[in-house]
């Protein structure tokens, strides 16, 4: 299984979901591959936001081997699962599918936990207090993903 978790800028919920399933998939002795990116250029080669590596790091989760990237139309063949999210990250990824194969690769990540409810996850960048919600959210998603593979 090949996984990519998409947000913005790529420093703040990616890579939070990004290292909470890498996590799991190390326990459950997993061989999946894990990545992330965001939809847009600007944190490009940065390592994640100060914070989402405070928290991560609070659950034993240590996302500081991560750099940001940008995402390309060819992560939809490199991945079998793009997670997105929120909507307008949901839709900025579909922007750039070119057939139904690839629009069928994209989900919310929220609707591991809220099925049908489009629910997005906040982005914690200008609330400091946020990432502590932000995590226990991808990690109750990443603990449903896992238990639906």
């Amino acid at each position: 299984m090949r996984i990519l978790m998409v947000c913005l800028g790529n420093i703040c919920r990616s890579p939070l979901a990004e290292g909470i399933l890498k996590h799991k998939v190390r326990q459950n002795g997993l061989d999946w591959t894990v990545d992330s990116a965001g939809t847009g250029s600007w944190h490009a080669g940065e390592l994640p936001d100060r914070r989402s590596i405070a928290v991560a790091r609070k659950y034993g989760v240590d996302i500081t081997d991560q750099r940001a990237r940008q995402f390309q139309a060819a992560d939809f063949d490199r991945f079998d699962q793009i997670l997105v999210m929120d909507t307008q990250n949901q839709r900025d990824v579909l922007r750039q599918a070119q057939h139904d194969e690839h629009r069928a690769k994209v989900q919310l990540i929220l609707d591991f936990i809220y099925p049908g409810q489009d629910r997005s996850v906040p982005d914690p960048y200008y609330d400091d207090n946020g990432f502590e919600e932000v995590f226990g959210m991808l990690d109750a998603a990443c603990d449903k993903l896992l238990k639906q593979q």
